[in-house]
């Protein structure tokens, strides 16, 4: 399955990439969807919190979230509820620390921790006694996704995956945002970041906290090579960024994968996106020109806004499905 051209097209009146980012976050609704909580406790001692809809006798689908992300973030609860009505039963994870909870140990999470959704896979197959049926990742998640499929290979103990708005080489991510308008995000995701980091260690008396102002941190490189790195067992950001950058990975990817990406996402470069040769043939990497950074925002107009990725996701899905 090659790069092809998207059928995605944007709304006429939100065709630019950071009304497309933005959009979502200011102005979707969300949904009211019951949900079931479930602390799962960790190998280490940590926990991750998951949040879920009716699983028993449906094809189980885990959603992880992107930097800083929750179930509050504004693609979570419309994908649970669109999956729930398809006929899916959709499981959330979090990732350590971006629950109501901070998480315990002094390490958090990062773009390439795939032991975590290994072990949150493990708990899904062993209490619903069967194989999951997809793994979908938004952005940071996306990345892990993809990274965990192609490490498992042909072994991946899921049927399909779906990643959308990828930061396939994270170094790129990194010197993206520090460009233009992109420092906008830079500077509310580090800021995130930051209060998370001071939080946490108010609370803990760790040798591992590194002794710094982290408000000097002003670029996700520093915060990376100062904090990211040493927290997670990495010599540094260029360590960390070699190592979980996902684009490497897709060669040796054996699931049906769908990769949903716009050209102009303003978290990363055009060329960050991989070329054909890069990819397994089990991987189906659809391009937009348009589409900003997990936003593929459609409808004639602001009172009929379409969100295309929920219901490429499904379609997707379904298509595997049969």
């Amino acid at each position: 399955m090659p790069i092809i051209k998207s059928d995605f097209k944007p709304a006429w009146w939100i065709a630019n990439p950071h009304l497309q980012t933005l959009w979502s976050t200011f102005f979707r609704p969300k949904p009211n969807i019951a949900l079931q909580h479930h602390r799962l406790e960790l190998d280490d001692g940590d926990f991750l919190d998951l949040a879920h809809t009716q699983l028993e006798n449906k094809p189980l689908v885990l959603i992880l979230h992107g930097l800083e992300g929750s179930l509050d973030s504004h693609y979570a609860e419309p994908l649970i509820k669109a999956l729930d009505e398809a006929g899916y039963g959709a499981c959330f994870m979090h990732f350590r620390g971006c629950s109501t909870d901070m998480n315990r140990l002094p390490r958090g999470y990062h773009s390439g921790d795939t032991h975590d959704l290994e072990q949150v896979i493990h708990y899904l197959q062993t209490t619903y006694d069967d194989l999951i049926f997809a793994i979908v990742g938004f952005s940071l998640g996306g990345n892990v996704v993809l990274k965990w499929l192609g490490e498992q290979g042909a072994a991946a103990p899921v049927i399909t995956g779906i990643a959308v708005s990828v930061p396939f080489v994270l170094s790129h991510a990194g010197e993206r945002l520090e460009k233009s308008f992109s420092r906008v995000y830079q500077k509310h995701l580090l800021s995130r970041c930051h209060d998370k980091y001071r939080q946490k260690f108010r609370a803990l008396e760790s040798p591992l906290a590194p002794n710094l102002a982290v408000k000097k941190l002003n670029t996700f490189y520093q915060f990376d090579d100062k904090i990211t790195a040493p927290l997670h067992g990495f010599s540094g950001a260029d360590d960390y960024y070699a190592q979980s950058s996902s684009r490497q990975f897709l060669q040796h990817i054996r699931r049906p994968t769908l990769i949903i990406h716009a050209r102009d996402d303003p978290f990363m470069w055009p060329h960050t996106v991989p070329e054909d040769g890069e990819l397994s043939p089990s991987v189906q990497l659809e391009l937009s020109e348009s589409g900003g950074h997990v936003g593929f925002i459609s409808g004639n107009h602001p009172l009929n806004t379409k969100y295309w990725v929920d219901n490429r996701i499904i379609e997707w899905l379904d298509g595997i499905r049969t």
